[in-house]
């Protein structure tokens, strides 16, 4: 699953996804998995998508930093059965999603796109284009 890939969520599904967030967020940040593979990594959950029928979830993380991101995701797909547990603790649904961990890469995406800007064609372009903004007055 990509981000931004199928349809708009329903009111519902970005209610339970925020929610989910939330409490990994706290999860994550009390350091309740104990796992190698995470080390001392703060790690940020930027998004949650449920499915349609909030069976599955879907929780895009990136470490601070940005280093060692596959042996993270690793780490909190193995510690996923621990994790589900906690957020039905704190969460009320009557079925609990299947927790599944993505790298979130917007943050690259971002990056490349600002370095695709300030490449020196793409500035040279811009700055033309702004002596060539006349009105005709």
């Amino acid at each position: 699953m990509k981000k931004g890939d199928a349809k708009a969520p329903s009111q519902r599904q970005l209610r339970v996804g925020e929610e989910v967030r939330h409490t990994l967020a706290q999860i994550l940040g009390r350091g309740e998995i104990r796992d190698p593979g995470l080390g001392e990594n703060a790690i940020t959950v930027t998004e949650v998508r449920i499915s349609p029928d909030l069976r599955n979830a879907t929780a895009f993380v990136i470490p601070l930093g940005g280093g060692n991101v596959p042996e993270v995701i690793d780490a909190l797909n193995r510690a996923a059965p621990f994790v589900r547990h906690k957020v039905g603790k704190a969460v009320k649904l009557r079925r609990l999603p299947n927790l599944t961990f993505i790298a979130d890469t917007t943050f690259d995406e971002a990056g490349r796109i600002d370095d695709l800007l300030r490449a020196p064609g793409v500035s040279r372009d811009l700055v033309a284009g702004r002596g060539d903004d006349t009105d005709g007055s």
